[in-house]
Formats: C-alpha cells, sequence, structure tokens
C-alpha cells in the first residue's frame, strides 16, 4: 500500500479503499488474510482505531470476515462483488462524464478505437476477469 494520503478523504476510507483496490488487482484473493491492524498503524503511523475502522467498513460490506483470534480474511465472493459494483458505479457515475466529453471533443470512434488498439498489453479486455466465469447468461 502507498503510505501517501489524501486530504480529500479521511485517512480510515482511504485505507479501505486501498484494501479494495488489492482485491480487484488480484493483490488479496479470497481466504488471504489482511495485515494486522497493529502492522498497518505502525506501518503508516496511524492511530489503531483508524484502521480498525477502515477494516470494520469492508467488514460491514461483507467483503472481509473476522476469524476470532486469527485476523481478518477476504470473504468468498469479494471480488466478484466488487466487480460488479465497480462496474455499475463506472457505468452510472464515470461512463457519463466520459461519454460527455467525448461528446464534446468530438472524438469518433475510429479514432477512440485506434488509441485503443496502441494501448498497452496491460489494456483491460471485455468480460469476465482472469479466474472468473461469465454469468452474464444468469
Amino acid at each position: 500500500m502507498d503510505p501517501q494520503w489524501d486530504d480529500s478523504l479521511p485517512i480510515y476510507r482511504q485505507l479501505r479503499d486501498r484494501v479494495v483496490a488489492m482485491i480487484l488487482e488480484g493483490v488479496l484473493k479470497e481466504g488471504d488474510a489482511l495485515p494486522s491492524v497493529r502492522n498497518v498503524a505502525a506501518d503508516f503511523r496511524l492511530n489503531p482505531l483508524t484502521v480498525l475502522k477502515g477494516y470494520q467498513q469492508l467488514v460491514d460490506e461483507q467483503l472481509v470476515e473476522k476469524r476470532r483470534g486469527l485476523g481478518m480474511f477476504v470473504s468468498s465472493g469479494a471480488r466478484k462483488a466488487l466487480m460488479k459494483d465497480e462496474r455499475q458505479r463506472f457505468l452510472e457515475e464515470e461512463w457519463p462524464k466520459v461519454y460527455a466529453t467525448i461528446q464534446r471533443l468530438g472524438l469518433t470512434q475510429e479514432e477512440l478505437q485506434r488509441v485503443g488498439a496502441a494501448a498497452p498489453a496491460a489494456w483491460p479486455r471485455a468480460g469476465p476477469a482472469p479466474g472468473e466465469e461469465d454469468d452474464s447468461s444468469n
């Protein structure tokens, strides 16, 4: 995790968002343990209550589960649920802004496809993420 914090959001929320990004990117997989509250607090010089509050949001969202005496672990199905939620959020909140910019700049589909074709190999492909089933038929 990046130790830099942004002043625009509370730190506990940024911590939560970083764990979510790690799950989406596959850095943390289902069943993986989250770093302990104490370790994160010490590594980033945070109040342990701040770390706990960020982790508790993940528990409340059922992305992480507490195991008494063992710590916190990424829940089964967390990545799939996050992908669904993030895709929906993108389509509802971000895409209209992107589309408006495309229209405002008069970009054509051909220009966008050309730029997309020249994108790095790491450019995400359409469809389910690696290791996920395509449930579009459900």
